[in-house]
């Protein structure tokens, strides 16, 4: 105990430092709580943004939408009462190919077609290319391919677009959108956008975001009857 004021003093003081630095010890605490506690939120924000991400394509990878038009009620029913009721032929557009030259959607009624939107820059277009490759090859003289590139000017070339298909190998047909009458026409607002057409250029399935090779039979099992039989 001190005896003198000044002894006093000395005694409070180390009681207020300390005080002090157990309250600066807290701070501390305290913020290393808020740092941690904000990594978490940011560790959880990123998780969920890359799950979603996982999702949708694995949703985008199964979503095979049939259009419900009279032909398809034909082949699973066995009627055809409802089949002009409709009037589902694929609408037609204007495109062309890397020499300049036109084509007509209705130009390639009469086999059954595979209408897919892409453009070199989208990945899940990337992704998904591989499968309809193989089927055009598989197919050849059967069924169309169509590859339509969403060729804007700005984002895609035909310069860029042409030098991607050749880098990649791939045999398929390819089209160039430069008016984007193709895509207006079918109000393609998000690629890759894929739609199946019978021979008769009836639209009957649509598929939105990249699609696996089993999806792509799918479609094409709806609009070329001979690759089922085959199977059996």
């Amino acid at each position: 105990m001190c005896a003198t004021y000044e002894d006093d003093m000395c005694q409070r003081l180390p009681i207020k430092l300390t005080t002090f630095l157990n309250y600066g010890g807290l701070m501390k605490k305290q913020t290393a709580l808020i740092i941690i506690l904000a990594l978490a939120f940011i560790l959880l924000i990123g998780g969920a943004y890359l799950l979603y991400g996982i999702v949708s394509e694995r949703t985008e990878a199964d979503q095979l939408s049939v259009k419900d038009t009279g032909v398809v009620d034909a082949v699973d029913t066995g009627s055809s009462a409802d089949t002009e009721a409709v009037d589902y032929t694929a609408p037609d557009f204007t495109v062309t190919d890397i020499d300049g030259n036109s084509h007509k959607l209705t130009d390639y009624f009469g086999k059954p077609i595979v209408l897919n939107f892409w453009a070199s820059w989208c990945g899940p277009c990337k992704s998904e290319m591989p499968h309809f490759d193989d089927a055009a090859a598989e197919y050849e003289g059967e069924i169309t391919f169509l590859m339509v590139n969403m060729t804007d000017g700005s984002q895609e070339t035909v310069k860029t677009a042409s030098e991607f298909i050749a880098s990649a190998g791939y045999s398929f047909p390819v089209l160039y959108d430069t008016a984007m009458e193709a895509a207006i026409t079918y109000a393609v607002y998000s690629i890759p956008t894929t739609y199946f057409i019978d021979s008769e250029g009836n639209l009957i399935a649509q598929a939105t975001g990249a699609i696996d090779g089993d999806t792509l039979q799918r479609g094409i099992d709806m609009i070329y009857p001979v690759s089922v039989m085959a199977k059996e």
